[in-house]
């Protein structure tokens, strides 16, 4: 019986495999090798495989319930004196993440089934959703630094390819191009970071840095600058002010990939921050700088957010705001709160992003201002909607309940501004909720939702499904371990939490909401509303900026390579071409006269040498 218990855990190394296999299953049909049946087979097979790593991983929870934490450890690589592992950790924490990675695959899965039906490149998608979800599950069990940013390298690459899905749309290449930039550019500065710990601690497993931390005895300038390199790779991530730009461009991708991005792509950019956690504290900078861009990515995400007319970039922004809180959380030594935010947020924001996708796939539409009345007409998806947006805000007893009243309790006495920010972003959230409740389902119907029907089952199970997970939250949470039955929450965080949803919330149906006026006559709210729509026009100040730079630079290079480079190489090959000429009417055909030129010349270069060895 031991030996049944403990061989799921040994097997372990297999769950991140699951998703890569997938997608070399799906090759044949992607490349066109096959296609007599169709793309559907690598699409079953995808979904095969992510049951079984959900199974698998079910199996793993329950052998270390009862055996308590695990350490798998293999080595793949030693040469010299460089021995590279491959190690796992595998606690309720680590497993309860993967849960919430291969749950939100296999639904999503399901759902792209019915939003792709007329997909020709399907299996292609369903490829990158498997090369998707091993990158994403290998970063969750990982507890080796290295191993960790190659993965993280492969969920950068993996973006890439999904948002560029549609690669015959100017607009979506962009968008991936774009994405995948800003991505590089944390993941740079992560590498300097993981070679500086390389050298510095000797280890990159987490236990091993956890241990080298306290007495790293590292000069200020070492510490501060290791601290912004190991922070900067999850920043971008997490899409956190300033790279935050590319999670919005992404959602040119299909729908069901936004649904992966916002909900656990992100969160898998938060546990490795999160995992960073302890060593941060040698750098007092860092986590300053952690605290300054998580206040600003979750209010100006949460402010972005209300005033779009785009249907998923609504809520796009939204997933950059709730992400600054966690960072906030985590910038503040609160590991179990962060936890929390990105275990509700994900399985809420994912219902919430599936949703949104089945509405834009009976509509044809993500425009505000185009929709309208589709409550009678679309119940489950606006009863999904619903849960989502109740599992997003502080509703008693749901997820973000217990997130945001915990992380005001332990704030409130220490950090006011923290508190403050909590509080707004949440006031904000809901707010924003009720505002794209009220143009997508409620008033009369718009002539792109006259005749819209519900969506097919393939899209409709998954929901349903999904709604029943969010709304088992606290009793998920309980079973991890992440809340107690017995906590105890004070009476002025809950009233905080519950006054500032209730506000929100009427704010949201007391608002003017014009379909007609997409920009309001009035040039003060106008500028607000450009303003915020323009995301504080940051793209406009980069394109000013460092784009202007970048390109200045190029085309000073560019010239200094033709005028100085190409021009001396030239007159170079010029010189050569003007001298043989010269030479050549030298050549007379007589034997005696090169004999001579060489002897002359052998004379000349004995009496070069002799001088100077004299």
């Amino acid at each position: 019986m031991a030996v049944l218990s403990s061989l799921p855990i040994q097997l372990a190394w297999l769950i991140p495999c699951y998703g890569f296999l997938g997608m070399a299953i799906s090759l044949p049909w992607a490349s066109g090798w096959i296609k007599r049946s169709g793309p559907r087979p690598a699409a079953y097979l995808n979904l095969l495989l992510t049951l079984v790593a959900v199974v698998h991983g079910g199996l793993i929870l329950r052998s270390v319930g009862r055996l308590g934490p695990q350490h798998l450890q293999f080595s793949w690589f030693e040469v010299a004196d460089l021995h590279l592992q491959i190690s796992f950790e595998l606690s309720l924490t680590t497993l309860a993440c993967l849960a919430l990675v291969t749950l939100m695959s296999l639904v999503t899965q399901v759902f792209a089934l019915g939003y792709l039906d007329k997909e020709w490149s399907l299996a292609r998608f369903y490829a990158l959703l498997g090369f998707f979800e091993g990158a994403m599950a290998g970063v969750v069990l990982s507890s080796n630094l290295f191993i960790s940013y190659f993965l993280l390298e492969m969920l950068t690459l993996s973006t890439y390819l999904l948002v560029g899905f549609w690669y015959a749309q100017s607009l979506v290449v962009t968008a991936a191009r774009d994405a995948f930039f800003t991505k590089r550019v944390g993941d740079v500065l992560l590498l300097m970071g993981v070679v500086t710990l390389s050298v510095y601690a000797g280890s990159l497993e987490f236990t091993d840095l956890y241990a080298w931390a306290p007495g790293a005895g590292l000069s200020p300038l070492v510490a501060n600058l290791l601290g912004l390199g190991l922070i900067a790779g999850p920043i971008g991530k997490c899409a956190q002010f300033p790279m935050h730009l590319w999670l919005d461009e992404a959602m040119e991708g299909p729908n069901p990939a936004s649904i992966l991005r916002n909900s656990v792509v992100v969160t898998c950019g938060a546990l490795v921050l999160l995992k960073l956690m302890p060593l941060l504290q040698i750098s007092p900078l860092a986590v300053t700088v952690l605290l300054i861009i998580g206040t600003i990515s979750a209010l100006g995400g949460a402010l972005v957010a209300i005033a779009q007319v785009d249907l998923k970039r609504a809520f796009s922004y939204s997933t950059t705001s709730y992400l600054g809180l966690v960072f906030i959380a985590i910038a503040l030594q609160q590991p179990l709160i962060a936890l929390l935010l990105l275990f509700s947020h994900g399985m809420a924001k994912a219902l919430m992003f599936m949703s949104v996708g089945s509405v834009i796939s009976t509509t044809n539409c993500q425009d505000l201002t185009e929709l309208g009345g589709l409550a009678p007409r679309m119940p489950a998806t606006t009863t999904a909607f619903l849960v989502a947006a109740a599992g997003l805000t502080g509703i008693l007893p749901l997820g973000c309940f217990w997130a945001l009243a915990l992380m005001v309790q332990a704030l409130q006495d220490h950090s006011p501004l923290a508190t403050g920010t909590v509080l707004l972003t949440h006031g904000l959230t809901a707010f924003n909720l009720v505002r794209v409740y009220r143009q997508v389902f409620l008033g009369p119907s718009q002539p792109k939702t006259r005749r819209t029907p519900e969506v097919g089952w393939l899209m409709a199970l998954p929901m349903v499904c999904l709604m029943v997970i969010v709304l088992s939250t606290p009793w998920l949470m309980m079973r991890f371990g992440f809340v107690s039955g017995s906590i105890g929450l004070s009476s002025s965080s809950v009233l905080a939490v519950v006054i500032t949803g209730l506000l929100g919330t009427l704010a949201g149906f007391r608002v003017e909401l014009n379909k007609t006026w997409s920009r309001s006559v009035q040039r003060p709210l106008r500028l607000l509303q450009d303003l915020l729509g323009q995301d504080f026009y940051t793209q406009q100040l980069y394109q000013r900026t460092i784009v202007t730079w970048v390109a200045s630079l190029a085309a000073l290079t560019d010239q200094f390579d033709r005028q100085v480079v190409s021009g001396l190489v030239n007159r170079l090959g010029r010189a050569s071409l003007s001298s043989a000429e010269a030479l050549r009417y030298g050549v007379s055909g007589q034997l005696q006269t090169y004999v001579l030129t060489i002897i002359v010349a052998i004379l000349v270069l004995l009496s070069t040498l002799s001088w100077v060895y004299r």
